[in-house]
């Protein structure tokens, strides 16, 4: 086996990217990193009924987004492929011959109605089901009546009796399981195709993987794949199993959790930043020394310490993962923050798709105005609602505001100023909120909150006198004048 690092990440094609094989391939991808060693991509595509048309594709396309690179797979090449499983078929043919050559493998012609009946018949008398070994030693003369009805075998390995496999997790320590925990196990299918189990074992051998990183669902399969391992007299990988992501309720993450949006095809649409996406999943189940939380990928992979996976769970934070993109948002251009954000204005109808330049220099300042507050790019629809809504809405705590003693006085003296108000920019707006105060004597919270209110609909929101001048002098004054109706009604 290689002295370099080489890990993998192996994808079955079966749908888009899930945040917890997304956490796979980072923390194999940042292993390989720090270690100067080897990242490869494998699909595992032998489950043909699960396999979705551009599953493939999805994938790759998403973790690259994410910012993960490999240095071999079936887009890039390299020199142990091919790099999808069934384009491996042959390869494993000849494993399986050995096998059955050797007795350590066998035919088994059971078909799955005996095969259920003989699981109904345990769990009746008490007992986990597992295969009872029924077709093991079969005699020619057997296997050629089976043949002769029609039956196709499955080929299943023999489980060694009496042996103990032990082997040292990254995360857990020793993990120890006993053979008679096991039936003989399905290696090769009716439909001539091996299983995951099997095929994982040989092709993680062939390509020389050091160490094999993944979800704690995968313990159990470890022992099967260590059998395959003796029979053949190799060295395994190291293994380390990852534990789950629960939701804030600490429920295991399921698909069907519709509170959580758990893929990452999802998060890019939504407008996160795929940089703030690689630095939260990172810290879902490891942790870095101290008290910092951001990173950037460079740092991630220089202080990336296997030691530090968490022996807990992880907990998946909406809010933390929010607030974390926002703090990437702030430190992002504007310009960026621009394309992100005006894509989800103009789907959400905002906006035309072929806007002026007039209208585009506008609409630019108004995303401006909430880069410090915006958390993805979709809220944008969110928090500019009054930019595009002709009339105003009022809430408990607006309402209350309006309904202050000195609100009429301080709204008609700002709407007189302001229709006498040629230079309609922020600058001269803020100059007439001043010169309301002087006239009126109201001052701080009497003075502010009333004029946010009556000319945005809002207690609290961006820069006063720009949000004024981006709504526009007619649209501010017809606000306006509707509040003053409405308080002397």
């Amino acid at each position: 086996m290689t002295n370099q690092v080489r890990v993998r990440y192996a994808p079955s094609p079966t749908g888009h990217l899930h945040i917890g094989n997304a956490r796979t391939a980072l923390f194999n991808y940042l292993y390989a990193k720090h270690f100067n060693g080897k990242m490869i991509i494998r699909i595992e595509d032998t489950d043909e009924k699960r396999n979705v048309a551009g599953g493939e594709e999805s994938q790759l396309k998403f973790l690259k987004w994410l910012g993960v690179e490999w240095d071999e797979g079936a887009d890039v090449g390299g020199d142990y492929g091919p790099y999808r499983q069934m384009e491996r078929l042959d390869i494993y043919q000849k494993y399986v011959d050995e096998l059955l050559e050797r007795g350590l493998a066998y035919k088994c012609y059971m078909t799955e109605e005996e095969l259920e009946a003989e699981r109904e018949q345990q769990r009746a008398n008490g007992q986990v089901p597992k295969y009872s070994g029924a077709h093991r030693d079969l005699t020619e003369a057997q296997i050629a009546a089976f043949e002769e009805e029609g039956r196709l075998p499955s080929i299943r390995m023999r489980v060694p009796e009496n042996k103990t496999y032990t082997f040292n997790d990254m995360v857990r320590g020793d993990i120890t399981f006993e053979s008679s925990d096991f039936g003989d196990w399905v290696i090769v299918k009716k439909n001539g195709i091996p299983t995951y189990n099997f095929a994982v074992a040989i092709d993680d051998h062939l390509m020389e993987i050091t160490h094999v990183l993944r979800g704690e669902e995968h313990i159990s399969n470890t022992p099967k794949q260590m059998m395959i391992y003796d029979a053949f007299g190799w060295q395994p990988p190291k293994f380390g199993h990852m534990t789950l992501i629960l939701n804030e309720e600490r429920k295991k993450l399921s698909k069907r959790d519709q509170h959580i949006i758990q893929f990452i095809e999802q998060y890019h649409d939504l407008g996160y930043l795929p940089e703030a996406l690689f630095n939260f999943i990172t810290l879902l189940g490891w942790s870095p020394v101290g008290e910092e939380e951001i990173f950037d990928k460079p740092t991630l992979i220089d202080i990336f310490d296997p030691n530090r996976l968490s022996t807990s769970a992880a907990i998946f934070d909406r809010h933390k993962l929010k607030w974390m993109n926002n703090a990437y948002i702030k430190a992002t251009d504007l310009s960026e923050v621009i394309d992100l954000a005006l894509p989800h204005l103009v789907k959400a109808e905002k906006l035309p798709n072929d806007m002026d330049e007039e209208t585009r220099e506008w609409v630019e300042k108004v995303i401006a105005l909430y880069k410090e507050q915006l958390r993805y790019g979709a809220e944008i629809v969110e928090l500019t609602e009054m930019f595009f809504s002709k009339e105003l809405s009022f809430d408990d705590a607006a309402w209350e505001v309006l309904e202050g003693e000195q609100v009429p006085e301080v709204l008609q003296v700002f709407t007189d100023k302001l229709l006498h108000l040629d230079d309609f920019t922020a600058d001269s707006i803020k100059a007439q909120i001043k010169a309301t105060q002087k006239e009126t004597g109201h001052r701080g919270k009497k003075l502010f909150m009333p004029i946010r209110v009556a000319t945005t609909g809002q207690t609290h929101g961006p820069e006063l006198p720009m949000a004024i001048e981006l709504l526009g002098k007619d649209t501010v004054i017809s606000h306006l004048d509707a509040v003053l109706k409405k308080l002397k009604a």
